[in-house]
């Protein structure tokens, strides 16, 4: 009798002191891809670039002086956190003609880790192009494009209201 009390309460203590004990949450950083799309798609907009010719960087320019318009300054840059790695390039609020579509391309973007490249089809350049990522937040993210031919770069800064 007395061996199976000391066995009952060495079980109950064992349970009681295993229901106590609570794992250590380590917080994971988000990945460039995470960043880049949010949980489901995130929105970015140009806000500004750079060119860097012979190692020779020109002030920020804002992105509204490369448009015709101010219905282009206001599209977006949507990328989907979606296993086909969707991409769309919309229009902003501001149309530049009624009939124009909400989408105005759709394609995909990949992202390789081992040199921080994104590629993608920007409209601007009239291209699929891989930028190097330089810097990327939840809210800010700046790429540069390299054309070592003759010695210079673009960088462009965007930004996002969406985490």
């Amino acid at each position: 009798m007395k061996l199976h009390r000391l066995l009952y309460m060495a079980i109950l203590t064992l349970l009681m002191g295993m229901a106590g004990c609570s794992e250590t949450i380590e917080p994971k950083p988000l990945t460039y891809s995470q960043l880049l799309t949010g949980t489901e798609k995130k929105a970015w907009s140009l806000t500004s670039f750079q060119v860097i010719d012979e190692g020779e960087e020109s002030s920020l320019v804002p992105a509204r002086n490369l448009f015709n318009g101010t219905c282009e300054a206001d599209d977006q840059y949507v990328f989907y956190a979606n296993s086909e790695r969707r991409y769309e390039f919309t229009n902003g609020a501001s149309k530049c003609a009624p009939s124009e579509p909400d989408v105005l391309l759709t394609d995909q973007w990949t992202f390789t880790n081992a040199n921080a490249t994104l590629e993608f089809a920007f409209p601007l350049l009239n291209a699929k192009l891989p930028f190097i990522v330089k810097s990327l937040t939840a809210t800010n993210m700046t790429l540069e494009i390299y054309f070592g031919d003759i010695d210079a770069s673009y960088r462009f800064v965007f930004t996002s209201s969406t985490q």
